[in-house]
Formats: C-alpha cells, structure tokens, sequence
C-alpha cells in the first residue's frame, strides 16, 4: 500500500509555471513508479509523465503535448516526485493527479496504476 498526495496546483496566466508535488508514504522502500494524470471537464483522464522511484538513472516518459514545457523529477530522500510545469497554456488546464504502480516499466495507462491521490486543480487563464 502507499499514500500519495499531491500539492501545489493554482491559477496561473498563460506562459506561466506551476511545480506539482506528489508526496508518497507507505511502502516506499519498494521500486516503484509515479505517473502523473491529468483530466480536464468532460474529458478522459490522460497520462502526462512518469518516472522510476528509487531505480538508478530515474527513467522518465512524457506525453507528446507536454515534452519540452514540462519536466518530472524525484527526491528519493523524501519520497517525492515533482511536475515542473512551464510555458502553461489554457489547454493544461484540468485536476491533475499522480499515481504509483510497483511494476518495472514506465506505464501510460489509467488502469496500469493501483494507487492514486486526490488531485490538485490547475487553472491556465489566456
């Protein structure tokens, strides 16, 4: 089992940045993956990045619509994962979520992940 939580949404003007934290506890001593979501009103829940906790390197996966404006990172000592978001448009805006999976690949897919957070909404303004 694990708990994550996510913080650090808000409104932002367009061109703008917001960092996403995803504070993991429970058991994360195990190799594991934090993949971050995001899901817009009226829309399906879509994968935005993931990266390898605890593994050497840290291996990282990005969406095609956020390469180059966004960038995932770790801190193993505490647990955390960030999504440093730049260059924001109106079209990021939705809640965004992180999630864990135990697996040993990087993971695109909503149902690929067991554990979730409560979300943190993210407004862009034009």
């Amino acid at each position: 089992q694990v708990q994550l939580v996510e913080s650090g949404g808000g409104s932002v003007q367009a061109g703008g940045s917001l960092r996403l934290s995803c504070a993991a506890s429970g058991r994360t001593f195990s190799s594991y993956v934090i993949g971050w979501f995001r899901q817009a009103p009226g829309k399906e829940r879509e994968f935005v990045a993931a990266i390898k906790m605890r593994w050497s390197g840290g291996s990282t996966l990005y969406a095609d619509s956020v390469k180059g404006r966004f960038t995932i990172s770790r801190d193993n000592a505490k647990n955390t994962a960030y999504l440093q978001m730049n260059s924001l448009k109106p079209e990021d805006t939705a809640v965004y979520y992180c999630a864990a999976d135990f697996g040993l690949a990087l993971k695109v897919g909503v149902s690929e992940y067991d554990y979730w957070g409560q979300g943190t909404q993210v407004t862009v303004s034009s």
